[in-house]
This record gives C-alpha cells, sequence and structure tokens, in this order.
C-alpha cells in the first residue's frame, strides 16, 4: 500500500471523527431552530387556530397584520425600548468596567456583585422589581415618603411603565456588558498607554485615542446582540405590566404570546413571529453594513 492510500484513509478517518463531533449541534440547530422555522412560515399563511386542521389563508394574516393597530403600537414599543435600553446599558456596563479594570483584592467582590443580576431568571427579578415599584409597600414609594413626598403609581401610570421597565432591563444587563468590555481591555496592550502617557496625554485622550478605538469590536459585538435581545422582551412585560396600561408597555413578541396563546390565532401568531424575524434580520444587516466600518484597529 502506498503513501498516498494510506494518507488518504486516515483523512477519511479523521473526517468521520469531525462529522461526529459536530452532528450534535447540527442536528440540536436543525431540529430546534430551522424545522421550527420553516413550520412557522407554513402556519403563517393558514388559519390555524390549534384545534381545527390548518387551512391555506394566502397572504391575508400579512395583510391584516398592517391594519392591526395593536401591531403597530407593539412595534413603536419594541423600538422605543430597544433604544433606550441598549444605549444607556453599553455606556454604564462601559464605565463600571473602566472602573473595574484596575488591580485590587476587592475588585473580584465588586464584578461578581455586578455581573449576578444577569445570571438570575427574569422572572425571579422582574418578581422582585414588581414588589420595588408596588405603590403600597414598594421600596421607592416608601423612600419617597420619608423625604415627604406623594407617592407614585410607577407601573399603572402610562407616561412611567414602560421606563420603569426599561429601568430595571438596564440594572439586570449591565454585568453582561461589563464582562464583555473587560475583556476587551485586558487585550489593549500596555504599551499604548505607556508611550501616550509619555506624550503626556491625560486620562480623557487615552479613553478617546486609544481605548475607545480598541474597543469598537466588542462594542459593535454587544450591540448586535443586544438588538435582538431587545426585540425579544417578553418576560418583565408579561409579568409586570401584562402590556398595560392601555398597551403602553405591550412589545411584538407579548403580542405573539397573546394572539397565539390566549386567542388561539396560531395563524396570525406566526405571521407576526416572521415579521419580527424580517425586521430583526433587516436591522441587524444594517448594523453589520454601518456599524462594523472602522474596527480594523492598527496597534503597531
Amino acid at each position: 500500500m502506498n503513501q498516498k492510500n494510506i494518507a488518504g484513509k486516515r483523512k477519511s478517518k479523521s473526517d468521520k471523527c469531525a462529522y461526529a463531533m459536530i452532528f450534535p449541534a447540527y442536528f440540536t440547530f436543525t431540529v430546534f431552530i430551522l424545522i421550527p422555522i420553516f413550520v412557522v412560515f407554513y402556519y403563517s399563511i393558514t388559519n390555524f387556530n390549534m384545534y381545527s386542521k390548518p387551512e391555506l389563508a394566502g397572504l391575508k394574516n400579512y395583510i391584516n397584520l398592517f391594519g392591526d393597530g395593536d401591531f403597530i403600537i407593539s412595534i413603536k414599543n419594541t423600538l422605543f425600548y430597544t433604544i433606550l435600553t441598549l444605549f444607556p446599558q453599553l455606556a454604564l456596563g462601559l464605565l463600571v468596567a473602566i472602573m473595574l479594570y484596575r488591580k485590587s483584592r476587592l475588585l473580584p467582590l465588586f464584578r461578581t456583585a455586578f455581573y449576578i443580576p444577569n445570571v438570575m431568571s427574569m422572572v425571579c427579578i422582574s418578581m422582585v422589581w414588581l414588589w420595588i415599584y408596588d405603590p403600597t409597600f414598594g421600596v421607592l414609594n416608601l423612600i419617597l415618603k420619608f423625604f415627604g413626598c406623594a407617592a407614585e403609581q410607577w407601573l399603572q401610570d402610562t407616561k412611567m411603565a414602560m421606563p420603569c421597565i426599561i429601568l430595571m432591563s438596564i440594572w439586570k444587563s449591565c454585568g453582561y456588558s461589563m464582562v464583555i468590555f473587560l475583556s476587551g481591555l485586558t487585550s489593549i496592550p500596555d504599551s499604548l498607554y505607556e508611550a501616550a502617557s509619555l506624550d503626556g496625554a491625560g486620562p480623557i485622550k487615552k479613553f478617546y485615542y486609544i481605548t475607545w478605538p480598541m474597543l469598537r469590536p466588542t462594542t459593535f459585538f454587544l450591540l448586535v446582540t443586544g438588538i435582538v435581545n431587545s426585540f425579544s422582551v417578553f418576560e418583565q412585560v408579561n409579568i409586570m405590566t401584562g402590556g398595560g396600561p392601555l398597551k403602553t408597555t405591550t412589545t411584538i413578541v407579548h403580542q405573539i404570546y397573546r394572539r397565539g396563546f390566549l386567542e388561539f390565532k396560531m395563524g396570525y401568531a406566526s405571521a407576526m413571529s416572521v415579521m419580527l424575524l424580517a425586521f430583526s434580520i433587516l436591522v441587524t444587516a444594517f448594523v453589520f453594513k454601518y456599524g462594523s466600518q472602522g474596527q480594523d484597529v492598527d496597534v503597531s
């Protein structure tokens, strides 16, 4: 047997091992993501109600979406939530990461304290903040009463309900941004800061000309993942406000849940899901096209 045949057999054996190792991931992706996507596409053009056999309805569900006032409101609320949650979360995460980047014995404790909310269940966090916002026994109103101020109906006020949810979401997620920014800060060579110090650069100039440009890839990653996560906001809305008051906190996923599992309009809810998927892809593609520019930073 010549060397060529032996090398071919070894390559074939290694290929089989490689395919065997990646099979679980591809199997999971196909069964739990790819197939459900095609099923949702199919249900979106039917009048499926979970009890009778689906019948084709064409584009009726999609046409009705454009005249659905609740769905339009949910889109506006979702965009409002995304913008006012994502950017403050990134800014706060970066600020905390810079503050906790220095070496100290107590810093691991502070890093853990900031990150703990991110690993806790959103349901648990929502229940805790629901108690904080309670108009009678909530901590916020007790503090207001202590200073002689009138109590507020935090989650019952149409102007304050969504900001209250946004505040809670920022508090929960900033720890994740902090950890990712910390990993980005550790990849910045100390020689850059030493050279800047020799040139007389202060902290502000170091941040503007070194830290921020070097953290652009990290920021871009957090921006994309943050957009995807913000579009799927549901638990805190469903638990804390149920979409109210007067639908000021209802989101796209919350409307999908209501139409599909409370009104049993699964075909209509599937059409909403397809629109959400398309909208997420468009926004993510836009961010990839324009948000990734200028990420190639020369550190030499």
